[in-house]
């Protein structure tokens, strides 16, 4: 995926489908917790000091691993960097499963399972396809089977 850094400031300003304040640790060795603001805009997980409005990171949902290492505790891990790991710390269990739900609907991979599923929904029920009229229904990447899980 190519992105410029204006293009990604101008998507850190977008509205979040989810934000907080919540401790977060980053994959370099000797690194402790410290509170930022987390945003998840679309497939990226923003994050910030609380204090200042640019972010000083993101990170790209995609080919990542999002696990629950603790009570309070998830993690991000990326398929092809297992070593490159982001911990978070919430203030309750329940703000926790928020985000990792929220951040695994996040990826294009779960966006486009859920089109091709509501692809055949449609299908079964009018007998047409609903991206037919779009052009696009032959399109690889919305066929299974077809595309890297």
């Amino acid at each position: 995926m190519r992105y410029n850094e204006r293009e990604l400031l101008f998507l850190a300003r977008q509205p979040a489908e989810k934000a907080a304040e919540i401790l977060m640790r980053l994959p370099k060795k000797g690194s402790v917790l410290k509170k930022r603001l987390v945003k998840l805009v679309v497939n990226f997980l923003f994050y910030f000091r609380t204090d200042e409005a640019e972010p000083i990171g993101a990170l790209l949902l995609e080919h990542c691993r999002i696990i629950k290492e603790e009570e309070n505790v998830f993690s991000i891990s990326f398929v092809e960097e297992p070593e490159r790991k982001y911990c978070f710390e919430c203030d309750s269990e329940e703000q926790c499963q928020e985000w990792i739900e929220a951040l695994k609907r996040a990826s294009y991979e779960f966006m486009r399972r859920c089109l091709i599923f509501y692809r055949n929904e449609i299908q079964k029920m009018t007998g047409k396809d609903p991206l037919e009229q779009y052009g696009i229904s032959e399109e690889a990447r919305f066929q299974l089977g077809t595309h890297k899980q």
